[in-house]
């Protein structure tokens, strides 16, 4: 159910960006979301597809590609990649240092949108 707040602001930009473009339809919206996110993509489709009834946006696809959890070294500044298992042990591979702050991995971000 967390994912619908996070659809109506989706669909709320969406729509401003494509009243301002005077476009007629919204067919695909491209979002970048992060791994660690517990979004689901089967339920912000389907929450999407509620929401966006009698919008531009009706029947609106929405292409989601997941970004990778990055962390930055806190000795270092070197940002690298890890995953979702090895978060709590990772090591930084230019300096060795244990651990670091997360750059990317958690929110999710509109890319763009297909329109007609």
């Amino acid at each position: 159910m967390h994912e619908l707040p996070v659809i109506e602001r989706i669909l709320s930009t969406v729509l401003k960006h494509a009243e301002t473009n005077n476009v007629k339809r919204i067919v695909a919206i491209h979002l970048e979301v992060g791994r660690l996110s517990d979004l689901q993509d089967e339920w912000m489709q389907r929450y999407f597809d509620f929401v966006a009834k009698s919008t531009l946006a009706e029947g609106a696809q929405l292409k989601i590609e997941r970004i990778p959890i990055k962390m930055a070294c806190g000795h270092c500044s070197t940002v690298y990649e890890v995953s979702f298992e090895n978060m709590d042990t990772a090591t930084c591979p230019s300096c060795g240092e244990k651990g670091g702050s997360l750059v990317s991995g958690k929110g999710y971000f509109i890319k763009s949108m297909e329109v007609m």
